[in-house]
């Protein structure tokens, strides 16, 4: 007989407290460890009591004390299903129970996971970029001919570090695209830029004890990575020119930053202020982690050289990503190196990720070393390039009264800060409205440090034609 639950039950016979009893003690624990899930109906009396050999009254009182306990929910004329019980769970859970020995850190408000948004496909959303345009059938073809090769070769594990091919590539690109002078042995391969973060977190923080410097605001997920590792961190404010160098205090061992495009605020940290950042790392023995996560978008004049090319001590870890010139699931970023950290970072990898995924490295690698990646974003800049144009034209114009935007020259969001602070609450809502995925720079702020109030606007995903529509309407809304 198929059985009539997806677990087995254990009923010993003569059993210490009654059939009845063990049934329902088993059900019961069945319920509170989500085995049996809320609106999971229960199988018939009759059904249960035939599988496992027991009187049906036996069964319908184990059904009673679940539905008299609020475990089951009793329905008119139909099956009783499982009833929701997360108002209770804390309580009577033995999972509750259980958290009380766990680590604590991982039950702070920073380490929650964000609930996502749910946004229309056009919008002002950040951090995504255009998949109309994006070359699929060559990717399919890439992909097609990665697969034939890897089926001839041995199934063994690759490289911690990264495909050799790969490696080769990302140094490439990176030296033509960011001036970014290294070898193929300097670079590590992540799972995407949050890797990098965390792999970085583990190998130079001392839980308790380093004190890290981070934008205020700046990119959440990073500060998460830091502070999942231990590390005490120091918000920095960030202007027109970025990082507020001269505000680090002495004793910070890390500092991380990034000074291409500044998440959220869009603006580049000035040449005198990466001078400074340098010469600071080296009186103080500090590190830093140049995060460029969209350097390839560039709109201005001639890109600032990256803090990892100006270095001369070995004291810059860079860190890029694909997610934006290519797409987010790739899941593909990296690390540049300092020689002397090579080997411990690449022992941190092996211990966390013995290795990232094959398949799509070796395609990747064909992607860049073909030249596809270039020519995909010299297309794509034009067109970002449009967007943000008609972005920065709607700003000036119809809301204009309200925000200023904040130099940016890169990337795929600019932001603009109130004009006067006292307006925030009526321009966030009405960009909540009419421009959905914009977001306030608040939300990027470390808690109880709150800097000024600043709207970011991203441009991947929104058409250029429909950027004044939006704005239009913001603009009724607050003239009301």
């Amino acid at each position: 007989m198929e059985p009539v639950f997806p677990f087995a039950l254990v009923l010993p016979r003569p059993a210490p407290d009654g059939l009845t009893r063990a049934l329902h003690q088993q059900l019961r624990a069945a319920i509170l460890d989500g085995r049996l899930g809320a609106g999971t109906p229960l199988p018939a009396t009759r059904r249960v009591a035939a599988a496992l050999g027991l009187g049906r009254n036996t069964v319908v009182a184990a059904y009673d004390l679940l539905v008299a306990e609020g475990y089951v929910q009793p329905r008119t004329g139909a099956t009783a299903v499982v009833a929701d019980l997360a108002h209770r769970r804390g309580s009577r859970s033995p999972h509750a129970r259980g958290e009380r020995r766990l680590d604590p850190a991982w039950s702070m408000p920073e380490l929650q996971p964000e609930t996502p948004r749910i946004l229309p496909e056009r919008s002002f959303r950040l951090g995504v970029p255009e998949h109309r345009l994006f070359p699929h059938d060559t990717w399919r073809r890439l992909n097609a001919r990665a697969l034939r090769r890897w089926s001839r070769a041995p199934f063994g594990y690759p490289p911690s570090e990264g495909l050799p091919e790969l490696r080769e590539a990302i140094a490439r690109h990176v030296a033509l695209a960011r001036a970014v002078a290294c070898s193929a042995g300097d670079v590590l391969v992540t799972s995407g830029a949050q890797q990098a973060f965390d792999l970085l977190a583990r190998l130079l923080v001392v839980p308790g004890r380093t004190r890290v410097a981070v934008e205020n605001p700046g990119y959440p997920p990073l500060r998460a990575a830091f502070l999942a590792a231990g590390a005490q961190l120091v918000p920095v404010r960030v202007d027109d020119e970025g990082l507020c160098v001269d505000e680090l205090p002495d004793d910070v061992r890390v500092v991380s930053v990034t000074p291409s495009h500044q998440s959220p605020t869009g603006v580049a940290l000035s040449l005198p202020r990466r001078r400074a950042l340098l010469a600071f790392a080296r009186r103080h023995d500090t590190l830093v982690v140049e995060d460029d996560y969209d350097g390839e978008f560039r709109f201005g004049g001639r890109p600032l050289d990256a803090l990892q090319t100006l270095d001369r001590e070995g004291r810059v870890f860079y860190v890029g990503t694909f997610s934006k010139s290519l797409f987010p699931a790739l899941r593909k970023g990296f690390v540049v190196a300092p020689e002397w950290a090579r080997a411990p970072l690449a022992a941190v990898k092996h211990c966390v990720d013995s290795h990232s995924d094959a398949i799509t490295q070796m395609v990747l690698a064909d992607f860049l070393r073909e030249g596809h990646l270039a020519r995909h974003v010299r297309r794509m800049r034009a067109v970002y390039d449009a967007r943000r144009a008609a972005l920065l034209e709607a700003i000036a114009g119809p809301l204009g009264h309200w925000l200023e935007p904040m130099p940016s020259e890169a990337g795929l969001h600019l932001a603009a800060r109130l004009r006067d602070p006292r307006d925030a609450p009526r321009v966030f809502a009405a960009a909540r409205r009419d421009a959905p995925g914009a977001q306030p720079t608040l939300d990027y702020a470390v808690a109880g440090v709150e800097p000024e109030p600043a709207l970011a606007f991203g441009y991947g995903v929104i058409d250029a034609e429909a950027i004044a529509p939006a704005f239009a309407r913001m603009r009724r809304v607050l003239l009301r």
